[in-house]
């Protein structure tokens, strides 16, 4: 399958559910994902992507929470609703691991993400922490974004 922006935002958008789902009920990500495979239609969507945030986010979880915990201004991590921390540790796990992925991209999908699913106004809060952890996280290309602007 030709991988493209639209397959992408799909394998994005099974990918929250599924990381809320795992987040709700403790279950394998590996039978959430088959369940997902098998309730969905797959036919347009990056289903590598889709595996690689479906099995990686779980397993660094806590290091993907502990990068972007600084930016939450007075909230901690527990008091974070599960659609946004799932959008958060998408994106930080985008940052960290998928340097391919131009920093607006994750910001951007992830934003569009909480407008869909998350609590009124969280995409504004899940906005600005990523804003920062980009900075932190990807400098060097938030750097150049900004140069070529001028």
């Amino acid at each position: 399958m030709k991988v493209s922006p639209a397959t992408r935002r799909k394998a994005r958008h099974y990918g929250m559910q599924a990381l809320y789902q795992w987040q709700m009920t403790q279950t394998a990500p590996h039978i959430i994902e088959s369940e997902f495979r098998t309730d969905n239609d797959m036919t347009h969507v990056d289903t590598d992507y889709l595996h690689e945030l479906v099995q990686k986010i779980p397993e660094c979880a806590e290091e993907l929470d502990a990068q972007y915990q600084e930016f939450l201004q007075d909230r901690s991590l527990e008091e974070l609703d599960a659609i946004t921390q799932s959008l958060l540790r998408m994106a930080a796990y985008e940052f960290s691991y998928r340097p391919d992925v131009p920093y607006k991209v994750v910001i951007n999908e992830a934003v569009s993400l909480g407008k869909k699913f998350g609590a009124v106004d969280s995409f504004k809060f899940i906005n600005g922490v990523l804003d920062q952890l980009a900075l932190k996280l990807r400098a060097i290309e938030v750097q150049a974004e900004k140069k070529s602007r001028k």
